[in-house]
């Protein structure tokens, strides 16, 4: 049983910054990439950061220049520092991570989601 485990969300004011971590844990073989989403009520999921096994990270225009992803892969875990958070980074956030399990003798690739960080930013 795969599971992806998120802390580190919480309240914190603008200009602010706050590290989120997700651990991946189960019979994994390999994890591709992992990233970030977040989410608002009634809005779509949206991704925030991924980063390749190999250590190359995308970002969404939004956060580029304030947020960074690094992983572990030895330690199977993802995290994001968020730099100078702004009130629109309010949100419900996801780790996602693409895993690698053996299921009989095959091996099967799918996507993982945590269960969702509440992070808010305000005064």
């Amino acid at each position: 049983q795969v599971q992806l485990v998120e802390s580190g969300g919480g309240l914190v004011q603008p200009g602010e910054f706050l590290t989120l971590s997700c651990a991946a844990s189960g019979s994994i073989l390999s994890i591709s990439t992992m990233g970030w989403y977040r989410q608002v009520a009634g809005k779509q999921r949206e991704l925030v950061a991924a980063i390749t096994s190999g250590g190359m990270a995308n970002y969404a225009d939004s956060v580029e220049g304030r947020f960074t992803i690094s992983r572990d892969n030895a330690k199977k875990t993802v995290t994001l520092l968020m730099n100078s958070v702004k009130v629109e980074d309010t949100a419900v956030y996801y780790c996602r991570a693409d895993i690698t399990t053996r299921e009989y003798v095959t091996r099967v690739t799918r996507g993982y989601w945590g269960q969702g960080t509440q992070v808010t930013v305000a005064s």
